[in-house]
Protein backbone atom coordinates (compact mmCIF):
# COMPACT_ATOMS: atom_id res chain seq x y z
CA UNK A 1 0.00 0.00 0.00
CA UNK A 2 1.15 3.36 -1.08
CA UNK A 3 1.26 6.18 2.23
CA UNK A 4 0.08 9.53 1.72
CA UNK A 5 3.11 11.08 4.04
CA UNK A 6 2.14 14.45 3.32
CA UNK A 7 -1.61 14.37 4.44
CA UNK A 8 -0.67 12.26 7.54
CA UNK A 9 1.68 15.01 8.83
CA UNK A 10 -1.14 17.99 8.53
CA UNK A 11 -3.70 15.50 10.43
CA UNK A 12 -1.12 14.93 13.05
CA UNK A 13 -0.58 18.45 13.23
CA UNK A 14 -4.24 19.59 13.32
CA UNK A 15 -5.12 17.40 16.42
CA UNK A 16 -2.44 18.63 18.30
CA UNK A 17 -3.54 22.36 17.53
CA UNK A 18 -7.23 21.16 18.77
CA UNK A 19 -6.11 19.72 21.84
CA UNK A 20 -3.70 22.89 22.49
CA UNK A 21 -6.91 24.99 22.32
CA UNK A 22 -9.29 22.70 24.25
CA UNK A 23 -6.59 22.66 27.22
CA UNK A 24 -6.41 26.20 26.56
CA UNK A 25 -9.95 26.97 27.24
CA UNK A 26 -10.37 24.51 30.40
CA UNK A 27 -7.62 26.24 32.10
CA UNK A 28 -9.38 29.81 31.37
CA UNK A 29 -12.60 28.41 32.59
CA UNK A 30 -10.80 27.11 35.73
CA UNK A 31 -9.84 30.80 36.10
CA UNK A 32 -12.65 32.46 35.07
CA UNK A 33 -15.65 29.85 36.94
CA UNK A 34 -13.64 28.35 40.14
CA UNK A 35 -14.99 25.10 41.67
CA UNK A 36 -17.04 25.80 44.71
CA UNK A 37 -15.50 24.98 47.43
CA UNK A 38 -17.11 24.05 51.26
CA UNK A 39 -16.25 27.01 53.64
CA UNK A 40 -13.35 26.48 56.43
CA UNK A 41 -15.22 26.05 59.72
CA UNK A 42 -13.00 26.55 62.42
CA UNK A 43 -13.46 23.77 65.57
CA UNK A 44 -15.16 25.69 68.82
CA UNK A 45 -12.91 27.04 70.96
CA UNK A 46 -13.09 24.61 74.20
CA UNK A 47 -12.57 26.93 77.96
CA UNK A 48 -11.80 23.82 80.37
CA UNK A 49 -12.80 24.65 84.09
CA UNK A 50 -8.63 25.02 85.64
CA UNK A 51 -9.53 26.70 88.95
CA UNK A 52 -12.89 26.25 91.64
CA UNK A 53 -13.54 28.95 93.68
CA UNK A 54 -15.82 29.40 96.98
CA UNK A 55 -17.42 32.97 97.59
CA UNK A 56 -18.41 34.46 100.93
CA UNK A 57 -19.91 37.88 100.54
CA UNK A 58 -20.13 40.61 103.42
CA UNK A 59 -23.95 40.65 103.16
CA UNK A 60 -24.50 36.80 103.90
CA UNK A 61 -26.18 36.50 100.31
CA UNK A 62 -23.21 33.99 99.61
CA UNK A 63 -21.87 31.94 102.30
CA UNK A 64 -18.70 29.63 101.15
CA UNK A 65 -20.07 28.26 98.45
CA UNK A 66 -18.51 27.08 95.31
CA UNK A 67 -19.12 29.24 91.90
CA UNK A 68 -20.78 27.52 89.03
CA UNK A 69 -18.67 29.61 86.46
CA UNK A 70 -15.68 28.27 84.30
CA UNK A 71 -12.83 29.58 85.53
CA UNK A 72 -9.76 28.46 82.51
CA UNK A 73 -6.20 30.04 82.65
CA UNK A 74 -5.27 31.34 79.12
CA UNK A 75 -2.61 34.11 77.48
CA UNK A 76 -5.42 36.65 76.30
CA UNK A 77 -3.88 40.00 77.23
CA UNK A 78 -6.66 42.35 79.33
CA UNK A 79 -5.19 45.37 81.62
CA UNK A 80 -6.48 43.67 85.30
CA UNK A 81 -4.73 43.63 88.44
CA UNK A 82 -2.42 40.76 88.52
CA UNK A 83 -2.29 38.53 91.69
CA UNK A 84 1.03 36.27 90.67
CA UNK A 85 1.21 32.84 92.52
CA UNK A 86 5.14 31.54 92.41
CA UNK A 87 5.40 28.16 93.40
CA UNK A 88 9.04 28.28 93.56
CA UNK A 89 9.30 30.98 96.43
CA UNK A 90 8.48 29.14 100.10
CA UNK A 91 7.72 30.32 103.23
CA UNK A 92 6.12 28.44 106.25
CA UNK A 93 4.81 25.91 106.67
CA UNK A 94 1.28 25.57 108.04
CA UNK A 95 0.26 23.74 110.95
CA UNK A 96 -3.38 24.05 110.79
CA UNK A 97 -6.22 26.85 111.44
CA UNK A 98 -9.11 26.28 114.35
CA UNK A 99 -10.37 27.50 117.63
CA UNK A 100 -10.51 27.45 121.33
CA UNK A 101 -12.51 24.45 122.33
CA UNK A 102 -13.28 25.98 125.42
CA UNK A 103 -15.35 24.06 128.39
CA UNK A 104 -18.27 26.09 127.55
CA UNK A 105 -17.82 24.93 124.11
CA UNK A 106 -18.52 21.26 125.12
CA UNK A 107 -21.24 22.25 127.71
CA UNK A 108 -23.12 23.80 124.82
CA UNK A 109 -22.20 21.26 121.97
CA UNK A 110 -23.57 18.32 124.01
CA UNK A 111 -26.65 20.06 124.53
CA UNK A 112 -27.55 19.09 120.81
CA UNK A 113 -29.13 15.80 120.26
CA UNK A 114 -27.30 12.75 119.13
CA UNK A 115 -27.75 13.05 115.34
CA UNK A 116 -27.31 17.32 115.38
CA UNK A 117 -24.45 16.97 117.64
CA UNK A 118 -22.77 14.03 115.25
CA UNK A 119 -23.33 16.33 112.36
CA UNK A 120 -21.80 19.18 113.85
CA UNK A 121 -18.54 17.09 114.76
CA UNK A 122 -18.06 16.05 111.58
CA UNK A 123 -18.92 19.52 109.97
CA UNK A 124 -16.19 21.05 111.76
CA UNK A 125 -13.34 17.89 112.32
CA UNK A 126 -14.21 16.37 109.32
CA UNK A 127 -12.67 16.46 106.16
CA UNK A 128 -16.13 15.42 103.68
CA UNK A 129 -17.38 17.66 101.19
CA UNK A 130 -19.73 19.49 104.13
CA UNK A 131 -16.44 19.74 106.53
CA UNK A 132 -14.20 22.59 106.93
CA UNK A 133 -11.60 20.53 108.30
CA UNK A 134 -10.73 22.33 111.26
CA UNK A 135 -6.94 21.17 111.93
CA UNK A 136 -5.80 23.12 115.11
CA UNK A 137 -7.14 23.33 118.60
CA UNK A 138 -6.66 25.53 120.98
CA UNK A 139 -7.19 23.91 125.16
CA UNK A 140 -7.03 25.53 128.63
CA UNK A 141 -5.56 23.95 131.08
CA UNK A 142 -8.00 24.11 133.76
CA UNK A 143 -11.12 26.47 133.34
CA UNK A 144 -10.77 29.56 130.90
CA UNK A 145 -13.38 32.80 131.25
CA UNK A 146 -15.48 30.43 128.87
CA UNK A 147 -16.33 28.22 131.63
CA UNK A 148 -19.50 28.34 133.94
CA UNK A 149 -16.76 28.64 137.12
CA UNK A 150 -13.16 28.83 137.37
CA UNK A 151 -10.85 25.59 138.77
CA UNK A 152 -7.72 24.59 138.70
CA UNK A 153 -6.58 20.46 138.24
CA UNK A 154 -5.53 20.93 141.79
CA UNK A 155 -7.79 23.25 144.31
CA UNK A 156 -7.27 22.93 147.85
CA UNK A 157 -8.68 24.52 151.11
CA UNK A 158 -7.36 27.71 151.78
CA UNK A 159 -3.97 27.39 153.51
CA UNK A 160 -3.22 23.80 152.14
CA UNK A 161 -0.59 22.54 150.05
CA UNK A 162 0.49 19.91 147.85
CA UNK A 163 3.90 19.84 146.93
CA UNK A 164 3.91 15.93 145.37
CA UNK A 165 0.37 16.63 143.58
CA UNK A 166 -1.16 13.72 144.87
CA UNK A 167 -4.68 15.29 144.70
CA UNK A 168 -4.03 16.52 141.22
CA UNK A 169 -6.58 15.60 138.97
CA UNK A 170 -8.59 16.04 135.16
CA UNK A 171 -12.18 15.01 136.64
CA UNK A 172 -13.62 18.62 136.24
CA UNK A 173 -12.67 18.40 132.68
CA UNK A 174 -13.89 14.85 131.51
CA UNK A 175 -16.33 15.94 129.50
CA UNK A 176 -13.86 17.96 127.35
CA UNK A 177 -11.58 15.01 127.84
CA UNK A 178 -14.25 12.99 126.45
CA UNK A 179 -15.04 15.51 123.48
CA UNK A 180 -11.41 15.56 122.65
CA UNK A 181 -11.65 11.69 121.91
CA UNK A 182 -14.24 11.82 119.42
CA UNK A 183 -12.95 14.96 117.73
CA UNK A 184 -9.61 12.30 117.86
CA UNK A 185 -11.58 9.82 116.32
CA UNK A 186 -12.58 12.07 113.15
CA UNK A 187 -8.96 13.55 112.59
CA UNK A 188 -6.18 11.76 114.51
CA UNK A 189 -3.61 14.15 113.32
CA UNK A 190 -5.21 17.38 114.58
CA UNK A 191 -2.57 19.39 116.68
CA UNK A 192 -3.33 20.19 120.42
CA UNK A 193 -2.14 23.58 122.00
CA UNK A 194 -2.90 23.87 125.66
CA UNK A 195 -3.19 26.88 127.98
CA UNK A 196 -3.49 27.71 131.72
CA UNK A 197 -5.36 31.03 132.47
CA UNK A 198 -4.02 30.58 136.09
CA UNK A 199 -2.25 28.25 138.52
CA UNK A 200 -3.84 26.62 141.12
CA UNK A 201 -4.52 29.30 144.39
CA UNK A 202 -2.52 27.72 146.73
CA UNK A 203 0.71 28.80 144.38
CA UNK A 204 -0.08 31.83 143.54
CA UNK A 205 0.66 35.19 145.68
CA UNK A 206 -2.87 36.29 146.22
CA UNK A 207 -5.80 33.59 147.10
CA UNK A 208 -8.05 34.37 144.21
CA UNK A 209 -8.48 33.10 140.12
CA UNK A 210 -8.43 36.72 139.02
CA UNK A 211 -5.02 38.34 139.03
CA UNK A 212 -2.25 38.15 141.59
CA UNK A 213 1.74 35.97 140.50
CA UNK A 214 3.20 32.74 141.01
CA UNK A 215 5.01 32.47 143.58
CA UNK A 216 8.71 31.49 143.40
CA UNK A 217 8.66 29.01 145.72
CA UNK A 218 6.74 27.16 143.55
CA UNK A 219 7.73 27.56 140.23
CA UNK A 220 8.97 23.88 140.37
CA UNK A 221 5.94 22.25 141.36
CA UNK A 222 4.10 24.27 139.09
CA UNK A 223 6.63 23.24 136.08
CA UNK A 224 5.87 19.44 137.42
CA UNK A 225 1.92 20.43 137.40
CA UNK A 226 2.82 21.07 133.51
CA UNK A 227 4.18 17.29 133.18
CA UNK A 228 1.34 15.27 135.31
CA UNK A 229 -1.18 17.22 132.94
CA UNK A 230 0.58 16.16 129.61
CA UNK A 231 1.64 12.80 130.96
CA UNK A 232 -2.57 12.15 132.29
CA UNK A 233 -3.93 13.60 128.96
CA UNK A 234 -1.30 11.18 126.85
CA UNK A 235 -2.80 8.15 129.23
CA UNK A 236 -6.59 9.07 127.82
CA UNK A 237 -5.37 9.19 124.39
CA UNK A 238 -4.41 12.75 123.92
CA UNK A 239 -1.56 13.86 122.82
CA UNK A 240 -0.44 17.69 123.82
CA UNK A 241 1.43 19.36 120.92
CA UNK A 242 2.44 22.60 122.43
CA UNK A 243 1.80 24.70 125.91
CA UNK A 244 1.91 28.42 126.73
CA UNK A 245 3.04 29.14 130.18
CA UNK A 246 0.65 31.58 130.54
CA UNK A 247 -2.21 32.96 128.69
CA UNK A 248 -2.17 36.99 127.93
CA UNK A 249 0.53 36.83 130.83
CA UNK A 250 0.05 40.76 131.17
CA UNK A 251 -3.39 40.93 131.50
CA UNK A 252 -4.68 40.35 134.90
CA UNK A 253 -8.36 41.59 134.98
CA UNK A 254 -9.62 38.45 133.33
CA UNK A 255 -11.50 35.17 135.64
CA UNK A 256 -9.40 33.57 135.82
CA UNK A 257 -5.90 35.31 135.00
CA UNK A 258 -2.57 35.16 136.08
CA UNK A 259 0.51 38.19 135.72
CA UNK A 260 3.86 37.33 134.65
CA UNK A 261 6.36 39.36 133.55
CA UNK A 262 8.84 38.47 130.53
CA UNK A 263 11.56 38.64 132.77
CA UNK A 264 9.58 35.91 135.18
CA UNK A 265 8.58 33.35 132.32
CA UNK A 266 12.36 33.64 130.89
CA UNK A 267 12.98 32.27 134.69
CA UNK A 268 10.42 29.54 134.75
CA UNK A 269 10.66 28.33 131.25
CA UNK A 270 14.75 28.27 131.88
CA UNK A 271 15.03 26.77 135.39
CA UNK A 272 11.63 24.84 136.16
CA UNK A 273 9.36 24.01 132.52
CA UNK A 274 12.30 23.39 130.25
CA UNK A 275 14.62 21.17 132.40
CA UNK A 276 11.46 19.22 133.87
CA UNK A 277 10.33 18.49 130.06
CA UNK A 278 13.62 17.50 129.29
CA UNK A 279 13.66 15.09 132.58
CA UNK A 280 9.86 13.66 131.55
CA UNK A 281 11.33 13.27 128.18
CA UNK A 282 8.73 15.50 127.09
CA UNK A 283 8.34 16.52 123.12
CA UNK A 284 6.17 19.23 123.60
CA UNK A 285 6.93 22.22 122.43
CA UNK A 286 7.47 25.59 124.70
CA UNK A 287 5.66 28.84 122.88
CA UNK A 288 6.47 32.07 124.88
CA UNK A 289 3.91 35.11 125.23
CA UNK A 290 0.35 34.13 124.18
CA UNK A 291 -0.54 37.81 123.92
CA UNK A 292 -1.12 40.99 122.04
CA UNK A 293 1.17 42.67 118.95
CA UNK A 294 1.88 45.51 120.76
CA UNK A 295 4.32 44.23 122.78
CA UNK A 296 7.09 42.25 120.88
CA UNK A 297 9.44 43.13 123.26
CA UNK A 298 8.26 40.29 125.51
CA UNK A 299 9.14 37.60 122.96
CA UNK A 300 11.84 38.68 122.26
CA UNK A 301 13.15 38.94 125.88
CA UNK A 302 12.78 35.54 126.46
CA UNK A 303 14.83 34.58 123.05
CA UNK A 304 17.04 36.62 124.16
CA UNK A 305 18.06 34.52 127.22
CA UNK A 306 20.87 32.06 126.27
CA UNK A 307 19.38 29.46 128.55
CA UNK A 308 16.03 29.93 127.81
CA UNK A 309 16.32 30.08 124.19
CA UNK A 310 17.29 26.22 123.12
CA UNK A 311 13.69 25.18 125.13
CA UNK A 312 11.58 27.90 122.92
CA UNK A 313 10.11 26.51 120.09
CA UNK A 314 8.38 30.20 119.53
CA UNK A 315 6.27 33.24 120.66
CA UNK A 316 2.78 33.35 120.27
CA UNK A 317 0.39 36.79 119.60
CA UNK A 318 -3.26 37.98 119.72
CA UNK A 319 -4.39 41.05 118.12
CA UNK A 320 -6.48 42.93 120.66
CA UNK A 321 -3.64 45.70 120.69
CA UNK A 322 -0.77 46.32 118.06
CA UNK A 323 -0.19 44.85 114.54
CA UNK A 324 0.18 41.52 112.49
CA UNK A 325 3.75 42.78 111.32
CA UNK A 326 4.76 42.48 115.26
CA UNK A 327 5.16 38.87 114.08
CA UNK A 328 7.55 39.43 111.26
CA UNK A 329 9.53 41.72 113.95
CA UNK A 330 10.09 38.71 116.16
CA UNK A 331 10.39 36.35 113.20
CA UNK A 332 13.21 38.64 111.97
CA UNK A 333 15.18 38.70 115.14
CA UNK A 334 15.23 35.11 115.74
CA UNK A 335 14.56 33.55 112.19
CA UNK A 336 14.93 30.22 113.65
CA UNK A 337 11.94 30.35 116.32
CA UNK A 338 8.19 29.97 115.04
CA UNK A 339 5.40 32.08 115.71
CA UNK A 340 2.18 31.71 116.05
CA UNK A 341 -1.69 33.60 116.04
CA UNK A 342 -3.37 31.74 118.87
CA UNK A 343 -6.61 33.80 119.74
CA UNK A 344 -8.97 36.53 118.44
CA UNK A 345 -12.73 36.93 119.44
CA UNK A 346 -15.99 38.33 117.43
CA UNK A 347 -18.30 40.26 119.16
CA UNK A 348 -21.62 40.01 119.92
CA UNK A 349 -21.71 43.64 118.85
CA UNK A 350 -19.42 42.56 115.48
CA UNK A 351 -21.13 43.32 112.13
CA UNK A 352 -20.71 40.30 109.67
CA UNK A 353 -19.62 42.07 106.92
CA UNK A 354 -16.93 44.34 108.93
CA UNK A 355 -15.51 41.20 110.86
CA UNK A 356 -15.29 39.10 107.70
CA UNK A 357 -13.03 41.94 106.02
CA UNK A 358 -11.38 42.51 109.35
CA UNK A 359 -10.25 39.25 110.63
CA UNK A 360 -9.38 37.42 106.85
CA UNK A 361 -7.13 40.41 106.31
CA UNK A 362 -5.24 40.18 109.89
CA UNK A 363 -6.10 36.75 111.13
CA UNK A 364 -6.23 34.49 108.20
CA UNK A 365 -4.25 36.85 105.69
CA UNK A 366 -2.26 39.06 107.94
CA UNK A 367 -0.73 36.27 109.98
CA UNK A 368 0.35 33.58 107.25
CA UNK A 369 1.81 36.93 105.10
CA UNK A 370 3.88 37.60 108.72
CA UNK A 371 5.45 33.41 108.85
CA UNK A 372 2.24 32.18 111.80
CA UNK A 373 2.16 28.33 111.14
CA UNK A 374 -1.78 28.79 112.78
CA UNK A 375 -4.31 30.97 112.52
CA UNK A 376 -6.73 30.61 115.42
CA UNK A 377 -10.37 32.70 116.02
CA UNK A 378 -11.52 32.08 119.77
CA UNK A 379 -14.50 30.40 120.90
CA UNK A 380 -16.13 27.23 119.24
CA UNK A 381 -19.75 27.42 120.27
CA UNK A 382 -21.81 29.03 123.14
CA UNK A 383 -25.73 29.28 123.68
CA UNK A 384 -27.68 32.30 122.17
CA UNK A 385 -26.84 34.54 125.49
CA UNK A 386 -22.82 33.89 124.73
CA UNK A 387 -22.49 31.95 127.52
CA UNK A 388 -21.45 29.87 130.01
CA UNK A 389 -18.85 32.14 131.14
CA UNK A 390 -17.32 32.57 134.20
CA UNK A 391 -18.36 35.73 136.89
CA UNK A 392 -16.13 38.40 135.32
CA UNK A 393 -15.53 36.43 132.02
CA UNK A 394 -15.97 37.47 128.56
CA UNK A 395 -19.86 38.16 128.10
CA UNK A 396 -19.78 39.43 124.34
CA UNK A 397 -17.45 36.60 122.81
CA UNK A 398 -19.86 34.79 119.91
CA UNK A 399 -18.64 31.59 119.34
CA UNK A 400 -18.40 30.05 115.62
CA UNK A 401 -20.94 28.18 115.91
CA UNK A 402 -24.56 29.14 118.25
CA UNK A 403 -26.21 26.58 119.72
CA UNK A 404 -30.21 27.70 119.44
CA UNK A 405 -31.81 24.15 120.81
CA UNK A 406 -31.00 20.75 120.71
CA UNK A 407 -31.78 20.20 117.42
CA UNK A 408 -30.05 23.14 115.72
CA UNK A 409 -27.53 25.93 115.41
CA UNK A 410 -26.46 28.95 113.55
CA UNK A 411 -23.13 29.69 111.83
CA UNK A 412 -21.24 33.20 112.58
CA UNK A 413 -18.99 34.90 110.94
CA UNK A 414 -15.79 33.16 112.93
CA UNK A 415 -16.93 29.93 111.10
CA UNK A 416 -16.46 31.45 107.81
CA UNK A 417 -13.45 33.19 108.47
CA UNK A 418 -11.68 29.70 109.79
CA UNK A 419 -13.31 27.50 106.85
CA UNK A 420 -11.96 29.65 104.35
CA UNK A 421 -8.57 28.67 104.96
CA UNK A 422 -8.88 25.42 107.07
CA UNK A 423 -11.24 24.03 104.25
CA UNK A 424 -8.49 24.32 101.70
CA UNK A 425 -5.06 24.19 103.20
CA UNK A 426 -4.64 21.62 105.35
CA UNK A 427 -1.76 20.93 107.51
CA UNK A 428 1.60 20.24 105.91
CA UNK A 429 0.68 22.97 103.51
CA UNK A 430 3.44 26.15 102.79
CA UNK A 431 2.67 28.67 101.85
CA UNK A 432 4.00 30.73 98.77
CA UNK A 433 4.45 33.62 96.97
CA UNK A 434 2.01 35.81 96.09
CA UNK A 435 2.45 39.97 95.72
CA UNK A 436 -0.49 41.62 97.48
CA UNK A 437 -1.42 45.25 97.24
CA UNK A 438 -4.03 47.86 96.94
CA UNK A 439 -7.05 46.16 98.02
CA UNK A 440 -6.66 42.56 96.65
CA UNK A 441 -5.11 40.75 100.15
CA UNK A 442 -4.06 37.82 99.96
CA UNK A 443 -2.27 34.91 100.93
CA UNK A 444 -0.90 31.99 98.82
CA UNK A 445 -0.25 28.21 99.56
CA UNK A 446 0.75 24.84 98.32
CA UNK A 447 -1.04 21.76 99.76
CA UNK A 448 1.03 18.55 100.45
CA UNK A 449 -1.11 17.04 97.32
CA UNK A 450 0.37 19.53 94.99
CA UNK A 451 -2.91 21.48 95.14
CA UNK A 452 -2.53 25.62 94.82
CA UNK A 453 -5.04 27.62 97.20
CA UNK A 454 -5.29 31.69 96.97
CA UNK A 455 -7.00 33.31 99.74
CA UNK A 456 -8.54 37.15 98.60
CA UNK A 457 -9.77 39.23 100.73
CA UNK A 458 -11.90 42.55 98.87
CA UNK A 459 -10.76 45.07 100.81
CA UNK A 460 -12.07 48.28 99.26
CA UNK A 461 -15.81 49.76 98.59
CA UNK A 462 -16.19 48.84 95.06
CA UNK A 463 -15.57 45.38 92.79
CA UNK A 464 -12.48 44.37 91.78
CA UNK A 465 -12.03 42.59 88.59
CA UNK A 466 -8.11 40.73 88.77
CA UNK A 467 -5.96 37.64 87.30
CA UNK A 468 -4.69 35.04 88.95
CA UNK A 469 -0.95 34.60 86.87
CA UNK A 470 0.32 30.97 87.82
CA UNK A 471 3.55 29.47 85.61
CA UNK A 472 2.76 32.74 82.34
CA UNK A 473 -0.72 31.84 82.31
CA UNK A 474 -3.73 33.87 83.68
CA UNK A 475 -6.96 33.86 84.39
CA UNK A 476 -9.66 36.53 85.41
CA UNK A 477 -11.78 36.70 87.98
CA UNK A 478 -13.48 38.87 90.33
CA UNK A 479 -14.82 40.05 93.63
CA UNK A 480 -17.39 42.21 95.19
CA UNK A 481 -16.47 44.65 97.94
CA UNK A 482 -15.79 43.05 101.48
CA UNK A 483 -16.07 39.87 99.57
CA UNK A 484 -13.37 36.87 100.21
CA UNK A 485 -12.97 33.94 97.70
CA UNK A 486 -10.66 31.02 98.16
CA UNK A 487 -9.45 29.42 94.65
CA UNK A 488 -7.90 26.42 94.07
CA UNK A 489 -6.31 24.86 91.16
CA UNK A 490 -3.97 21.46 90.63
Amino acid sequence: MKLNISNTIKAFFFMTAVMAQVKCSSSNDAVENPPVNPPVVNPPVVVTNDVDFWLTKGDQSVLLAKQAGTLGFGTLPNTYTNIEVKESQKYQTVDGFGYTLTGGSVDVINQLNAARRTALMQELFGTGENSIGVSYIRISIGASDLNAEPFTYNDLATGETDLSLAKFSLEKDKNLIAMLKEILAINPKILILATPWSAPLWMKDINSFKGGKLKAEYYDVYAKYFVKYIQQMKAEGITIDAVTPQNEPLHDGNNPSMYMSAIDQTNFIKNNLGPAFKTANLKVKIIAYDHNCDNPNYPKAVLADADAFPFVDGSAFHLYAGDISALTNVYNSYPTKNVYFTEQWTSSEGQFAGDLKWHLRNVIIGSMRNYSKNALEWNVANNANFGPHTDGGCTMCKGAITITSSDSYQRNVAYYIIAHASKFVPMGSIRIESNSGGNLQNAAFITPSGSKVLIVENDGSATETFNIKFNGKWVATSLEAGSVGTYTWK
